[in-house]
């Protein structure tokens, strides 16, 4: 089952789609999140979200700086002060 994935900053929406995994900067250190994970919110250090739309492919890089992730039985919601 695929992973809902929302990354949100103040200016716009800039994803929301269904992808495999995301593994998140956060600030206690990296962390995967795959569908049915266990719900929790974390802050998150400046890095690079690392996106995987099939378990197969190849990780998509997008840089954000600063925000929360929150990982809900929704998916995962990231809100950064930047992304690009």
């Amino acid at each position: 089952m695929p992973l809902h994935f929302e990354l949100v900053t103040p200016d716009r929406l800039v994803r929301n789609e269904e992808v495999h995994m995301v593994t998140v900067p956060g600030t206690e250190g990296d962390f995967g999140v795959l569908e049915g994970h266990a719900p929790f919110m974390s802050t998150i250090r400046d890095g690079d979200l690392l996106v995987q739309k099939t378990a197969n492919g190849a990780a998509e890089t997008i840089r954000v700086e600063g925000g929360l992730a929150e990982v809900t039985t929704r998916g995962l919601t990231i809100l950064a002060e930047k992304a690009a």
